[in-house]
């Protein structure tokens, strides 16, 4: 069991924190500072969006697959973790701090400046990401442990999500988008390196040799669990995309509010979040995992209808809310699965390879992104809307379809994908704990 002073879930939380203040203000806002504030097209945001994906299809199963055959005194993380860190903030800044002669050149100018900084900041992430989360099946055993220290994690990552959605357009408009990449680049730097003192990793997980590397890839590849279970969360996490990324366009165009009042909108969501974890936690210890997940999948489905019929701030926040019980679960539930497919492959192969299985899962579920980009320049396309400068005939439509039934149908497949996932018996008497 981990230590009360190395590997506490309050430790391995704050690592949450630190990668999702930069990270949520990065999904909820750069389309909305490129699109609607630079005047980049849909079209080429989209573009640069599917560039990167064929980057990151490469990148992240290396990635995995090289951290689980790392061998440091450290440790097969932290040596990724403490790399990364300079080249992610540093692009982070970048990506929210256009020079003006690019901005004012638009177009293609534009395009190359956000591509870059595109790929090189999910570069930085997926090297970040596949490592930290790596560690939570490694680190926490059986599923009240995993439970608990998910519960924990997403109560950080929940009060991230605030502060990098609610807290952003504070922050922007007193500091201007530049400003506001500075002062998240720093919170990152400072709760990371926090972190990684208080991070020790188990020797065990690396006493045996990896397996090869094409052996290594088969045996993940030919889990049908697995791909179950993540091309079901692909679906979730394109939800939480297009709810991030579009609730200022919604806030804006649907609901006619100021731009002083969407923190207001985004707090309705995620700020009852932080008290649900915990029961969305009892709920996952009682009912287990993959009953706790779909629970989870199906009542966040019901969540975002109410978001077609709100008017005004006041309905706009009721909304929020509803959506807010539904969000949670999701965060909470696939953690406890997603280690328990991680034991069973180690029941097989005789190896720990949360790296290789982290990095893939990663990669089917950031395809999310794609699907969210391309339903925004779908739905754009169908309705007229191209930036903040034409925003066409009824973008009140659009961005009503976005947040609430282009997400109702997402979330409809996901839970039916989930009953593919098929139960398997795995001993785990030794390895969970009573809380």
């Amino acid at each position: 069991m981990p230590s009360t002073r190395m590997n506490s879930s309050w430790i391995y939380g704050l690592g949450m924190f630190a990668m999702m203040v930069p990270s949520q203000a990065f999904m909820s806002f750069y389309s909305f500072y490129y699109v609607d504030k630079l005047g980049l097209s849909i079209g080429l945001a989209t573009l640069a969006r599917s560039i990167y994906l064929i980057w990151d299809a490469v990148n992240q199963p290396l990635l995995g697959y090289f951290s689980d055959r790392t061998r440091t005194r450290w440790g097969r993380r932290k040596p990724w973790l403490y790399g990364a860190l300079p080249a992610f903030a540093a692009v982070f800044i970048l990506l929210f701090s256009v020079p003006g002669s690019v901005a004012d050149g638009g177009g293609l100018e534009l395009f190359y400046w956000f591509l870059t900084a595109l790929i090189l900041f999910e570069t930085a992430s997926s090297i970040i990401w596949v490592n930290y989360g790596a560690l939570l099946p490694e680190l926490y055993s059986g599923a009240a442990q995993r439970a608990k220290a998910s519960a924990i994690q997403q109560g950080f990552q929940i009060a991230a999500i605030l502060i990098g959605t609610a807290g952003t357009p504070l922050l922007f408009r007193q500091l201007g988008f530049g400003g506001m990449s500075y002062a998240y680049a720093a919170i990152f730097l400072l709760c990371m390196l926090i972190f990684l003192r208080r991070l020790h990793e188990q020797p065990q997980a690396s006493a045996k040799p990896p397996l090869p590397f094409l052996e290594a890839f088969r045996e993940t590849l030919r889990n049908r669990n697995f791909w179950m279970f993540n091309l079901a969360n692909s679906f979730a996490q394109t939800v939480n995309g297009l709810l991030s990324s579009m609730i200022p366009f919604y806030a804006k165009y649907a609901l006619g509010i100021p731009d002083g009042n969407v923190s207001l909108l985004l707090a309705s969501i995620f700020v009852p979040i932080i008290p649900l974890v915990v029961v969305w936690y009892a709920i996952a210890k009682r009912l287990g995992g993959l009953k706790s997940w779909r629970l989870a999948l199906a009542v966040y489905g019901l969540s975002v209808i109410p978001l077609w019929f709100a008017e005004g701030l006041g309905g706009g926040i009721t909304a929020g809310i509803a959506v807010g019980f539904g969000l949670a679960g999701f965060l909470v539930t696939p953690a406890v699965l997603s280690g328990r497919i991680i034991d069973l492959d180690a029941e097989r192969t005789g190896r720990r390879r949360e790296g290789v299985y982290t990095a893939v899962g990663g990669f089917i579920t950031r395809s999310s992104g794609l699907i969210s980009a391309l339903a925004f320049w779908i739905i754009g396309m169908l309705l007229g809307y191209s930036s903040g400068a034409n925003p066409g005939p009824n973008p009140e439509l659009a961005f009503r379809l976005l947040v609430s039934l282009v997400p109702a149908c997402l979330l409809v497949i996901s839970f039916v994908i989930s009953f593919l996932y098929r139960e398997e018996s795995v001993n785990e008497q030794k390895t969970d704990s009573k809380l």
